[in-house]
């Protein structure tokens, strides 16, 4: 899915330029040769700075919790670390649920901020869990 959304977005930002090139060429003015990419360019943008939609949120939720389950499967987290994360996760799925309930089933903008930073934080959380050589 990730491959898909890679592809799509090299393709929306490689059509405007393919178009414009070839709106512009002249036969009678040599093909200037296209020149590298500096360092601070790239082919494909980094995601837009938007936050995060509902199913964003809830695919990141899903994420974690694979990678929570692939921890303790694997013996990286401990079954106290686990539990942790657990229940921190249960918390950030708790504090969604009522600022959907308080804005008629929608998240604000700002809602929407603040949970990605919680799930920021809580995919930090789970990182230093996996390596902290406790599991």
């Amino acid at each position: 899915m990730k491959l898909e959304r890679l592809i799509l977005a090299a393709s929306l930002v490689l059509a405007p330029i393919a178009g414009h090139a070839q709106a512009n060429s002249n036969p009678a003015t040599p093909a200037v040769p296209a020149s590298p990419a500096s360092p601070t360019s790239a082919a494909i943008p980094a995601a837009p700075a938007t936050p995060a939609s509902k199913a964003n949120i809830q695919q990141r939720k899903e994420n974690q919790q694979d990678r929570i389950a692939q921890g303790i499967k694997n013996g990286t987290l401990s079954p106290s670390e686990a539990a942790r994360l657990e229940h921190q996760e249960a918390g950030i799925n708790r504090e969604e649920r009522g600022m959907r309930a308080q804005d008629n089933g929608k998240l604000t903008l700002a809602d929407r901020k603040l949970i990605a930073k919680q799930q920021n934080q809580e995919s930090r959380r789970i990182y230093r869990a996996k390596h902290n050589k406790k599991g």
